[in-house]
C-alpha cells in the first residue's frame, strides 16, 4: 500500500471513531521521518485508546506492518508508527500543548475528504 492510500486509511480509521480535527500534515520534503503524519484529538483517555486502535487493526487488516505504537496504556499521546504514515491521537490537552501543527509548519497540510456515513 503506497502511503498517500495508508494516509487516507489513517484518516478515515480515525474518522470512523469520531476523533476531531483530524489534521495531515505532508512531511515528504520536509522530514525524512515520514511522508504523512496524521493528527487528531480526543476528548477522553479512553477515546484516545479507541482512536488508536482503530488505525493500528485497520492498517493491520491491510497487511500494512505497524512498526510501534507507543502511549496506548496512558491515552494521553498515542503515536502510531507505519513507516511511511505516522498517526499521532491526541487528548485535546496535550494536543494544544505539543502543537505539531506549529512545531511542523513549514508542511503542507492535506485536505482530505471523509465519506459521509
Amino acid at each position: 500500500m503506497n502511503s498517500e492510500l495508508l494516509m487516507k486509511l489513517a484518516a478515515k480509521a480515525a474518522d470512523d471513531k469520531k476523533a476531531q480535527d483530524i489534521v495531515v500534515l505532508n512531511m515528504q520534503g520536509v522530514s525524512p521521518i515520514a511522508d504523512y503524519f496524521v493528527i487528531c484529538h480526543a476528548n477522553s483517555d479512553r477515546q484516545v485508546q479507541a482512536i488508536a486502535k482503530e488505525i493500528k487493526d485497520k492498517a493491520e487488516e491491510n497487511t500494512v506492518l505497524v512498526k510501534k505504537m507507543e502511549g496506548y496504556d496512558e491515552g494521553r499521546w498515542v503515536l502510531i508508527d507505519m513507516g511511511d504514515v505516522v498517526a499521532h491521537v491526541f487528548h485535546r490537552d496535550e494536543r494544544s500543548y505539543y502543537n505539531l501543527e506549529r512545531l511542523w509548519g513549514d508542511a503542507p497540510i492535506e485536505f482530505i475528504e471523509m465519506a459521509a456515513d
